[in-house]
């Protein structure tokens, strides 16, 4: 220890100058050597919870800031799985799309849940036991602006607003959502080390009604509601006195109409 310490020493000395540097044995002990004109100072601490020989397992959640180089899991019942979380199943990672609790006579509680797989976007229908271990893979959410769909990779161009740094996305990670994106939406994506892991529009989209049947009279009882067709292709159930050229605000999680925009 001594020898260690005063190679160390004489290594960082610097005459006139007032310097500090730690250093960390294999053993686990923190060496502090401060100097000062020609006075040297070395103390040591005891063995570190991260030391060498007391090294966290590889897939253990990390409790500093987010690096592209953490690996971020963790322990999760079935039970916490919910719909966009990004699990690790059978050495592969996938998006959780659908979770449903039930419960089976005398078998317990389970949980059923519908995966895509975040590499191919096939679909997957599993069961958890409530209690059983699932690892979770902690993601780091971001904002993005939608640019443009690259038919010839079948990706998502999207922009960080404050970089302009662009980011692929395969297109299967927005699901049934691709048909309401549009020149500067704002969308969240999930990245694990700096890749895509699942994508999302707003809970709430303005769309333009681009075909809407006219109530016509004498047709009896006016119905509840009547089908219309939006600008970006889709159809949804609006009350009667929506008309064509109205925008209206959709939920993007289930297509229902929510009001006038």
């Amino acid at each position: 220890m001594r020898a260690i310490a005063a190679a160390a020493a004489k290594a960082i000395l610097f005459s006139g100058r007032r310097y500090s540097h730690s250093f960390s044995s294999i053993r686990g002990y923190s060496i502090m050597i401060s100097t000062h004109l020609n006075n040297t100072t070395v103390t040591h601490s005891q063995s570190s919870p991260y030391s060498a020989d007391r090294c966290s397992p590889s897939r253990q959640l990390l409790a500093f800031p987010w690096s592209v180089n953490q690996i971020r899991f963790a322990k999760a019942r079935g039970s916490d799985v919910r719909p966009g979380n990004v699990i690790e199943r059978k050495g592969k990672v996938y998006q959780v799309v659908k979770a449903q609790h039930s419960t089976q006579g005398r078998g317990g509680a389970i949980i059923q849940v519908e995966l895509r797989d975040v590499d191919s976007g096939n679909k997957v229908n599993e069961r958890f036991r409530t209690d059983e271990t699932v690892e979770k893979i902690f993601v780091e959410a971001k904002s993005f602006t939608y640019l443009y769909t690259d038919e010839e990779t079948d990706s998502i161009v999207l922009m960080e607003p404050k970089t302009f740094v662009q980011l692929d996305v395969p297109k299967h990670l927005f699901g049934d959502s691709l048909p309401y994106l549009k020149d500067d939406i704002t969308v969240s994506v999930e990245l694990f080390n700096d890749r895509p892991m699942s994508a999302s529009v707003p809970k709430r989209v303005t769309c333009t009604v681009v075909e809407a049947q006219v109530p016509m009279k004498g047709m009896g009882a006016t119905p509840h509601t009547k089908k219309v067709l939006l600008d970006n292709g889709l159809s949804v159930q609006v009350p009667p006195h929506v008309i064509t050229g109205d925008k209206i605000l959709v939920d993007t999680t289930d297509n229902s109409y929510i009001s006038r925009a």
